[in-house]
């Protein structure tokens, strides 16, 4: 069985069997070296005429990137020939076989180095390669730790992992939906989720009381180095809860990820600002309280008492300022009902910054079937506008919804600031460009006629 390249300090004078790709090669004189790369490291190969002529010949052809096999010898080097730059460097391979498993076409761009300076077009077209370098080997391992971490905390504080539909309901969320059409209902529509809301409210109803998901939240809208049209959260929801032990939850999972990935708090707990205070404060709701740009430190702040409603000025109306479930503050119920005072009304929404990004959003849920009602009557829903649109959820309500509250952590954004990217398409394997063009794979792109035939579907195109 191959042997992770990693392991074998620990099998000096043991043969051993080795796979991956050759990283570089260099030759001295007679002597032929080759960096074998596998995804836990890279060792040095040693080719001599001592190594028999087959394989010395086979040696003479490796190229970079070439995959191969080797079987050999892992001996100590020269105490003057120790490399302290790779975790292998006290050893190196003498090889007894060595098999060319594929040849490959030299890549279109250097593999080696942080790779920041290479046109992000190829970058995303040959994505599986650019996964090849260091830097982003290290995101993509920082990435599987991390989420192994919050299913480790999540687990231990007795949630439950539910998976939420893919193809759902048309919702308003604060951006444009995704539409998928449906072949067996001819111009009907199903909607990619822009968040479980819903959906995690119900489970609440269902009495799963602790929810979580690591939920992909599809949102077409315009991109940028914080944002994808593609994105994962990290969605929970509690019943029989408060505004504070939700934020003290999460508080906690933020700090157990980031001082296990080697973060430091800037300060514990985390400060709370209002939102009128962050605003004459910061001039903003999100914000960095970091005096020095240090990417070692993590400045977590809390933003509380976000205004419940703004003014549309298209519209001419109030909408919803997070999303139509965030509950009213409790001495603000009676003025949602008489639909008083709607621009000082707060709701209880709450948000986590760090570093001058928002990382998350959360609240408390409405789950009073008449408030639900009247927060969309103010924005401007009709009684059959509500029904249609927002029955199923408002129907729940009558079957006994506990008070529940929760968040949606952007998992995104926060690895990115783990991993001091500059950006969170580095740390997404296949990301799409910030002209929203997909990794390798071209898309979006044409569909045959057939298939719009199949949906009704014509496509106008303007003049």
């Amino acid at each position: 069985m191959k042997l992770w390249i990693k392991d074998i300090v620990h099998k000096v004078d043991e043969t051993v069997l080795l796979a991956g790709w050759v990283a570089n090669r260099r030759d001295h004189g007679k002597l032929i070296f080759i960096d074998l790369r596998d995804r836990s490291g890279v060792c040095q190969v040693v080719f001599g005429p001592w190594s028999g002529e087959e394989i010395y010949s086979q040696a003479q052809k490796l190229r970079n990137e070439w995959v191969i096999q080797v079987e050999g010898l892992i001996k100590k080097r020269p105490d003057t020939m120790v490399n302290p730059d790779i975790i292998t460097g006290t050893v190196e391979v003498e090889p007894k076989t060595l098999v060319i498993m594929n040849e490959a076409k030299t890549p279109p761009f250097p593999l080696e180095g942080d790779g920041y300076d290479i046109d992000e077009d190829l970058r995303m077209k040959y994505r599986y390669l650019d996964l090849r370098r260091e830097r982003m080997k290290k995101n993509l391992l920082l990435r599987s730790k991390v989420l192994q971490l919050i299913r480790e905390f999540m687990i231990r504080n007795d949630f439950v992992e539910v998976e939420t539909p893919t193809l759902t309901k048309s919702s308003p969320e604060g951006a444009r939906d995704f539409l998928v059409p449906s072949r067996l209902q001819p111009g009907k529509f199903y909607a990619l989720p822009q968040a479980p809301q819903q959906y995690k409210q119900l489970l609440m109803i269902a009495g799963i009381e602790r929810y979580f998901q690591l939920a992909h939240a599809m949102r077409d809208e315009d991109l940028r180095g914080d944002r994808q049209l593609e994105h994962t959260q990290i969605d929970l929801e509690m019943s029989f809860t408060t505004e504070q032990e939700v934020r003290d939850l999460v508080e906690n999972l933020m700090t157990y990820v980031a001082e296990s990935c080697g973060k430091k708090i800037l300060q514990k707990p985390f400060p709370v600002f209002t939102h009128e205070e962050a605003m004459k404060k910061f001039g903003a709701d999100k914000f960095d309280l970091r005096e020095h740009k240090d990417p070692n430190i993590m400045a977590f702040a809390w933003v509380i008492d976000f205004p419940l409603f703004e003014w549309d000025e298209n519209a001419k109306r109030y909408t919803f300022a997070h999303n139509p479930f965030s509950a009213p503050k409790p001495e603000c119920v009676e003025q949602v009902l008489r639909k008083e005072d709607m621009g000082n009304l707060r709701a209880q929404q709450f948000d986590l910054v760090c570093n001058g990004y928002e990382l998350a959003s959360g609240g408390v849920r409405i789950s009073d079937p008449a408030v639900q009602r009247k927060i969309f009557e103010i924005m401007g829903l009709s009684e059959e506008e509500t029904e249609k649109r927002f029955g199923h959820l408002i129907h729940a309500y009558e079957y006994g919804a506990p008070p529940h509250a929760g968040m949606g952590p952007g998992l995104d954004r926060f690895i990115m600031l783990l991993a001091g990217e500059p950006n969170i398409r580095e740390i997404i394997a296949f990301p799409v460009s910030s002209s929203g063009q997909t990794s390798v794979m071209d898309a979006p792109s044409e569909i045959e006629e057939r298939q719009l035939e199949e949906l009704y579907i014509e496509i106008r195109h303007k003049k």
